[in-house]
């Protein structure tokens, strides 16, 4: 697991040191340096990624669209070290990447230096590391696939290999830990992928039954969907493409097969969970991340949702899923690049400190309102 983070002269921040838990919620002001932060473990993660390569892209890998070299130093670096640092801390050891920043306008930047052996974190492989970013696919009557051998499947950077992950590992058991709580109720005791999805999809979204295919000799996947009680009621129900059952589906399902593949010791990074769905949805969204990484897993979180942080605290103190203290959230206030406030949660659910800006605009709006009544009585 990773343990701390470091980032030195790249974009928004000259300097910053972070702790990092099993589950790391990072959330806060736009252009204060969250999708910064998640970027900059991407960097790492190519250089791991392509042990013996000399550089790492700034633009195409995970969806990195980084531009020049330049555009990417922080503008107060020292002149006469124009290199980007980026340290990861595992195990009790920190591994340091060092990144030179050309002059001319280049679109990736040479690996300077780099340590002998690797963090597990990083170099984990089709599952054991996923990366999601906001702009996931919407609604698709294909999607894509792979050429990865199946057990190097994932659903991709932005969910575009979904349906060939889930159709190539629907008989897959899911680990123990994250079961659907009523798997061995409404769920007959199934514990294999596809069904396991179902349940978690239909718990937090709407009702559900889910059908991937990878067709032979297509050169691509194709997910449709139906609704649970036409089939009960034994009347005609036929597959529904994804256009037809809106964004929230296609935006969370590949959240949903990424966190259901994770194995211990995994990593998951989402980026806005929140996408598309209703706050009820999100809450529970938030409670499934956490259920991933109390399994073993880590998970790093960026959103901008309060249903989402709510779903997490109930989990770690209603659910009990998770360990209060295996969770940290960061805010990023007003300031790009400042340090982020560092949030615990207690055993009762409360917050160490609540931070302005941290979720309040709620209390702010319905103190105008109510005066405003007033006012206006």
């Amino acid at each position: 697991m990773i343990t701390g983070l470091q980032i030195s002269n790249f974009k928004c921040f000259s300097a910053l040191e972070l702790d990092l838990r099993s589950l790391t919620v990072v959330t806060g002001v736009n252009g204060t340096g969250k999708s910064t932060l998640l970027q900059g473990l991407l960097l790492a993660r190519q250089a791991v990624q392509d042990g013996n390569g000399v550089i790492v892209q700034l633009n195409g890998p995970y969806g990195l669209t980084l531009g020049e070299a330049h555009e990417v130093l922080n503008p107060n670096a020292d002149p006469q070290q124009q290199e980007i640092r980026i340290a990861i801390a595992e195990s009790g050891s920190w591994y340091r990447y060092v990144f030179d920043v050309p002059d001319d306008r280049a679109l990736n930047l040479p690996i300077k230096a780099r340590p002998g052996s690797s963090p597990a974190s990083l170099a984990g492989r089709g599952a054991g590391f996923s990366y999601l970013n906001a702009e996931r696919l919407g609604p698709r009557d294909q999607l894509g696939v792979t050429a990865e051998e199946k057990g190097l499947v994932g659903v991709g950077v932005r969910g575009e290999f979904t349906a060939q992950a889930l159709a190539m590992h629907e008989t897959d058991e899911v680990r123990v830990p994250l079961r659907h709580p009523e798997t061995e109720t409404t769920g007959r005791g199934v514990t294999t992928l596809r069904t396991q999805v179902e349940m978690w999809a239909s718990s937090i979204i709407r009702p559900i039954k889910i059908t991937a295919q990878w067709p032979p000799g297509v050169a691509a996947s194709l997910i449709r969907f139906q609704e649970p009680e036409l089939i009960r009621q034994q009347m005609l129900s036929e597959l529904i493409r994804p256009a037809n059952m809106g964004f929230g589906f296609s935006y969370a399902l590949p959240i949903l097969v990424a966190g259901l593949l994770m194995p211990e010791s995994g990593l998951l990074i989402v980026e806005n969970p929140e996408a598309h769905l209703h706050p009820a949805g999100q809450s529970k969204l938030g409670a499934f991340l956490a259920r991933v990484a109390g399994s073993g897993a880590q998970v790093i979180v960026e959103t901008h949702s309060d249903h989402v942080v709510n779903g997490i605290r109930l989990a770690a103190v209603d659910d009990r899923v998770i360990d209060p203290g295996a969770v940290l959230f960061h805010f990023f206030g007003d300031e790009p690049g400042s340090a982020p406030a560092a949030i615990e949660i207690n055993e009762r659910g409360s917050l160490s400190e609540w931070p302005k800006g941290f979720f309040d605009q709620i209390e702010e709006d319905l103190g105008r309102i109510t005066r405003a009544k007033r006012r206006n009585a």
